[in-house]
């Protein structure tokens, strides 16, 4: 119940870059107290392409990294995500309506245990990795968890060079006031179905857009559904849905039910009894929820509004421009004398050997993180049992929605 009246609010959509892999970044305005945690999904839908549709995105941004903002990354891979990547092509859009429902995510994450993380992925299954290295770069600036913050290395693999712009997500679109040059991040990216990278100046390349949409008076940032003291407002709802419930049977009973009756069970056998109850039970939670919902809303309308809404103009800038294209070694760079400490390379034409990668790693402890296609999944699984090191710790991150 709480869960559909949140899905029937507008979200306030800030902006969306568009990929020329086909791909979409959404980014949605936040209120600074929802907190999820690094992969964790939330349910999109778009009225204009679908009313019926909801579809589950992973959370590619952190709520401590960006208190105001979340993001997530969509690959153009079915009928919906085609037409959304379309809509979003169109020159003259400038205000896109959508719902979500969440976030949903796990209640804790352990990947900061690790002394160096390695990251398989395979196509759009670089998106939980998003999430995660942002979050690492809030632990790298902070003096609490600065020394406990893992080595990464990701090792992303795609098919075609265009995909290779998934990378420039890995910062947010208004980049960050964190220095990112604290976290040790290396990327080792394989195209496997191209053997080498297009030359600068391409003609007819396509655009990487970003756009920011202006804002409307009927969307609202996401927010938790009964903001803070979430588990005092649970407990509170389970006890007035008891106290109503028990309530209005009892009234129903002695002032409807009992002059007509008269305990006979004539009128009013045990099944319409028990029928009757439980649509009171119903309704009873139902209320309750309702007004829990609405007090919630109203009495925190004031600080949303209070939300600062970004808007700007829509530039356009060639992938030609993107860090990933210049060459294989280049530095990772986001903002002005920001980069990674570590740097990327691009292997063309080539799959990557996951036992060789993992042999070349050293450390006592090592978590090694599988997002991608089952037979990845698989290999690499096959590898950290096998025996030859102890110190990988296997954990698979599949999509079975």
């Amino acid at each position: 119940m709480l869960r559909f009246l949140q899905s029937q609010q507008k979200v306030r959509l800030v902006s969306a870059r568009v990929l020329p892999c086909q791909a979409v970044e959404l980014n949605f305005s936040k209120i600074p107290e929802l907190n999820y945690n690094p992969m964790s999904s939330i349910f999109v839908n778009v009225p204009k392409i679908s009313k019926l549709q909801w579809h589950p995105f992973t959370i590619t941004s952190s709520s401590n990294l960006e208190p105001e903002k979340l993001s997530v990354v969509i690959k153009s891979e079915g009928s919906w995500s085609r037409k959304l990547y379309e809509e979003l092509s169109l020159p003259s859009i400038n205000h896109l309506q959508v719902s979500v429902e969440g976030p949903y995510g796990p209640a804790t994450t352990h990947f900061h245990k690790y002394e160096k993380l390695v990251m398989f992925s395979g196509g759009s299954g670089i998106t939980p990795f998003i999430s995660i290295i942002r979050e690492l770069v809030h632990m790298a600036n902070d003096s609490d968890t600065t020394n406990r913050t893992p080595q990464i290395l990701l090792v992303p693999a795609f098919k075609k060079t265009l995909d290779l712009g998934i990378l420039d997500l890995i910062l947010p679109v208004s980049g960050t006031n964190h220095d990112i040059s604290h976290l040790k991040l290396k990327i080792q990216a394989y195209v496997t179905q191209e053997n080498g990278l297009p030359s600068l100046g391409t003609e007819n390349q396509p655009l990487f857009r970003t756009i920011w949409f202006k804002p409307s008076a009927l969307d609202a940032p996401i927010s938790a559904i009964l903001r803070r003291n979430t588990w005092l407002w649970l407990g509170m709802i389970v006890v007035w849905s008891f106290v109503i419930s028990l309530s209005s049977v009892s009234l129903v009973t002695r002032f409807y039910i009992y002059p007509i009756d008269h305990n006979t069970n004539m009128m009013y056998s045990y099944t319409v009894k028990s029928a009757l109850n439980m649509l009171i039970i119903c309704m009873s939670v139902a209320t309750t929820v309702i007004i829990a919902f609405l007090w919630n809303k109203k009495r925190n309308s004031a600080e949303m509004r209070q939300i600062r809404v970004t808007d700007g103009p829509t530039p356009m800038t060639s992938p030609g421009t993107s860090p990933w294209y210049y060459n294989a070694d280049r530095e990772l760079e986001s903002l002005p004398n920001k980069s990674f400490t570590g740097c990327i390379k691009v292997n063309c034409g080539e799959r990557p050997d996951f036992k060789k990668i993992l042999m070349e790693i050293e450390g006592s402890n090592i978590g090694v993180l599988v997002s991608g296609p089952k037979k990845m999944r698989q290999d690499v699984a096959a590898i950290c049992s096998s025996g030859f090191s102890k110190s990988l710790q296997f954990e698979s991150i599949s999509f079975s929605w």
